[in-house]
């Protein structure tokens, strides 16, 4: 089982979902091998008792994670969501959603699921891609031009700094470059 509350201010716990998931499994006659309570917000994975969950799925130490609702699970949007279905699906966990039968890998609806979720998730790629397009034309057409600014270093002080005893990292934070950019720049001057 996996819980989800999103603050500990505000009086959220997870105890109100566990209860129902509890007696949910009981009444499916399920083993609860582990109850993983998350607070924090669903907008990302690095919760970690959900790293926890899906280290755990992914040695098969359950058949099957029961949430109170998908949203429970995952709050970073349909294809993400989906992605981490489709995830525990390879590790051949299955997912259950207790408040709703539609989200749920297991029975008649379940491949049927899958597959509308994989249809919705890579539409949400192609409008995502579309969208960034669009963004980038539009910013060609006003005279800008994608990515990172360059920034011009004047390589020879960059040798003299050098050869003054200065550190890379010391000679990167003085011209506002990187020590990365500083080693590059030392070793094309050799």
């Amino acid at each position: 089982m996996y819980a989800r509350v999103s603050t500990r201010d505000k009086g959220q716990d997870n105890e109100n979902q566990l209860i129902a998931l509890r007696e949910f499994c009981a009444k499916q006659g399920w083993t609860v091998a582990h109850e993983y309570l998350d607070r924090a917000t669903g907008k990302h994975s690095d919760r970690e008792q959900f790293k926890a969950m899906f280290g755990a799925a992914a040695r098969r130490e359950f058949d099957a994670i029961v949430t109170w609702a998908l949203d429970r699970l995952s709050r970073e949007g349909v294809a993400q969501t989906f992605e981490h279905i489709k995830t525990l699906l390879g590790y051949g966990v299955q997912y259950v959603s207790y408040t709703e039968p539609h989200f749920r890998t297991t029975g008649p609806a379940g491949e049927l699921m899958i597959a509308i979720a994989a249809w919705i998730a890579q539409q949400e790629r192609t409008r995502l891609s579309e969208r960034t397009i669009a963004g980038l034309e539009k910013a060609k057409r006003a005279g800008r031009v994608g990515g990172r600014p360059r920034v011009v270093v004047n390589r020879a002080k960059v040798v003299e700094m050098d050869a003054d005893g200065m550190t890379t990292r010391e000679i990167g934070e003085e011209l506002g470059i990187s020590a990365a950019s500083v080693c590059r720049i030392l070793k094309a001057a050799v």
